[in-house]
């Protein structure tokens, strides 16, 4: 394939892309319901949630177990300054809130967290039609009362959602020959501090 090729497939990509922006800007929201959440103050409502925005951003993460979620959200952390400067935003999983923020304290993460503990929140407003534990965002509008879910995506390799993998299709790497890890140190053949009670 030519560079030519590749240059004509970027821009449809970019134009398809603009295209479903303007789809999800005119998408009708739907009401849900107030949801209760664990967190480690206690119970909240996802209207809570909202803090002082009108929009709420739920990033679905499937917990610590997954290294694809943690990837995931890696990625947002680094973002998240800039789109909490027009919505809340909030990481959701089905850990406890404990196993949360040690996780999240590991990672550097810097998200608001809450745990829905595979209750209704999950089974009713799932990324998935069928009410999965999959990882994805989902993004609600406060209107008075009420709370509307306006749009939602599900999360996986090649998505618009992590730029590592664009960034690895530059060098011709893809899904089957690269897997997230959570740690990339290894440890050397030789330890110069003698390696005793290395973990």
């Amino acid at each position: 394939m030519s560079q030519q090729e590749i240059r004509e497939i970027e821009q449809k990509i970019y134009q398809l892309t603009l295209q479903l922006n303007e789809l999800r800007k005119e998408h009708l929201a739907e009401e849900v319901a107030n949801y209760e959440f664990n967190t480690l103050n206690g119970s909240v409502r996802l209207m809570d949630l909202f803090a002082h925005h009108e929009q709420l951003m739920l990033i679905h993460n499937m917990g610590q177990a997954c290294r694809y979620c943690t990837l995931w959200a890696d990625g947002i952390n680094g973002f998240l300054p800039h789109l909490e400067t027009v919505m809340s935003v909030v990481l959701v999983s089905k850990d406890s809130p404990e196993e949360q923020h040690r996780f999240a304290n590991e990672r550097g993460w810097r998200f608001r967290l809450a745990s829905h503990e595979r209750g209704p929140y999950l089974a009713e407003q799932s990324v998935m039609v069928d009410g999965s534990n999959m990882p994805g965002v989902v993004v609600y509008q406060r209107c008075e009362e009420k709370i509307l879910r306006r749009n939602s995506a599900m999360f996986g390799p090649n998505d618009q959602f992590c730029s590592m993998w664009s960034l690895l299709s530059l060098a011709g790497h893809g899904t089957e020959d690269w897997t997230p890890q959570y740690s990339y140190w290894q440890r050397p053949e030789i330890m110069d501090d003698g390696g005793d009670n290395l973990n």
